[in-house]
């Protein structure tokens, strides 16, 4: 496919059977959704690496500023809504299920619900775009972990496959676009056209970003600074054609936990507002693309602190929305789900993907974005036999 932005999602003739999967899962991190659940959520994200209570109550302040209220779950829920209107409106049987990670409603509950209702292949929607150890192989760990628990409980365990990652499918691509076009106009018009544009997403190690995606592919910064620089430039290029203007543009981080001493991926984007005020860039719009949905990590590290740094400098700035759950990113996920019944039958769908990186692959690879200690991973070429 042309690596121009269509002005729609592209719809290519495709076969409307979901065959031979018979469930999806919207596979989530989940978050809290009251004071009380704060400190048992963290309880859950850090699981094993000893952190004391006291650390948890301090990192939960972000949490209590919202009273305690991730609004990760409401994005989900209104999500799962799209994706089942979408559906049905499309001819697409399919149900759709929700399991997180770390707060309920849990996998292992989602996926015993998926066994219980007589379902035995299904696919898996993470909500993360792109790849990397915590945003593709954590949530394959967690898949196995799940099985692994319903196999010791006697049920029958079914073959769990997870959708490609998403980042450059123009259903994903077009409503950021809108976004940013939407967001610089919100600028007073005498700094409008100097904008520049700031895409954010969360920081994680160098190492780890070092060893995202197939090794032998990706240089410095594997596949996960390589597929955010890609769609950062498709973006830029579709706001150039829409707007006019040709707007400067860079990759930033957010969200660095993690002591000191571990190098993670910089620059953050406190620093780069101040680096841009201080080389006389008049405005800035921060495009949060590492992000599918508005939840804590945008409405704290971008709507609170970043905003709160922009007005300190008086660098004027806005925020371009998630794409969350706008319908073309539902009708993205349906021909997500379509083209990948149609290659478990053999066939050779067409693969939508915008940039220079192409569509990316089904299987996840023996190596790609590697355990931090080894554990089994569900839905890759390194799966368990469950």
């Amino acid at each position: 496919m042309s690596d121009a932005l269509p002005t729609a999602p592209p719809a290519p003739e495709r076969d409307a059977s979901p065959a031979p999967y018979d469930a999806l899962l919207l596979l989530s991190f989940g978050g809290p959704e009251g004071v009380d659940d704060v400190v048992p959520f963290l309880e859950n994200v850090t699981r094993g690496r000893g952190i004391p209570r006291e650390r948890l109550e301090e990192v939960g302040r972000h949490y209590y500023l919202f009273d305690g209220v991730s609004p990760i779950n409401a994005q989900n829920r209104a999500l799962l809504e799209a994706l089942r209107e979408d559906f049905a409106g499309h001819g697409l049987d399919l149900p759709v299920y929700w399991g997180n990670r770390n707060w309920a409603p849990y996998l292992t509950d989602a996926l015993r619900q998926i066994v219980r209702d007589g379902h035995r292949r299904v696919l898996t929607l993470a909500t993360s775009a792109y790849a990397s150890y915590s945003g593709c192989r954590q949530y394959r760990e967690n898949l196995a972990e799940s099985l692994a628990a319903l196999r010791a409980e006697g049920l029958e365990v079914p073959r769990v496959d997870k959708l490609r990652h998403y980042f450059n499918h123009p259903g994903f691509v077009e409503p950021v676009v809108d976004g940013v076009v939407a967001a610089l106009a919100e600028l007073p018009e005498d700094v409008r056209s100097g904008a520049h544009l700031a895409f954010c997403t969360h920081s994680i190690p160098t190492a780890a970003a070092d060893t995202s995606g197939p090794v032998e592919v990706h240089g410095d910064g594997g596949a996960y600074v390589a597929e955010h620089l890609d769609v950062a430039a498709v973006i830029t290029e579709a706001v150039r054609e829409r707007t006019g203007r040709a707007h400067p543009h860079s990759l930033v981080y957010q969200s660095r936990s993690g002591p000191p001493s571990v190098p993670w991926l910089e620059p953050d984007i406190c620093d780069h507002l101040e680096e841009l005020h201080g080389q006389g860039v008049p405005a800035a719009v921060m495009v949060p693309i590492g992000f599918v949905s508005d939840h804590m990590e945008v409405l704290y590290d971008l709507d609170t602190e970043a905003m709160a740094k922009a007005a300190e400098l008086g660098l004027p700035a806005r925020r371009s929305p998630t794409v969350g759950a706008d319908p073309r990113f539902a009708a993205a996920v349906r021909d997500l789900v379509l083209e990948r019944a149609a290659t478990e039958r053999g066939q050779a769908p067409v693969r939508c993907a915008l940039g220079a990186l192409g569509p990316s692959h089904d299987l996840c690879p023996v190596g790609c974005c590697p355990a931090r200690t080894p554990k089994p991973a569900a839905a890759g070429a390194d799966a368990p036999a469950f």
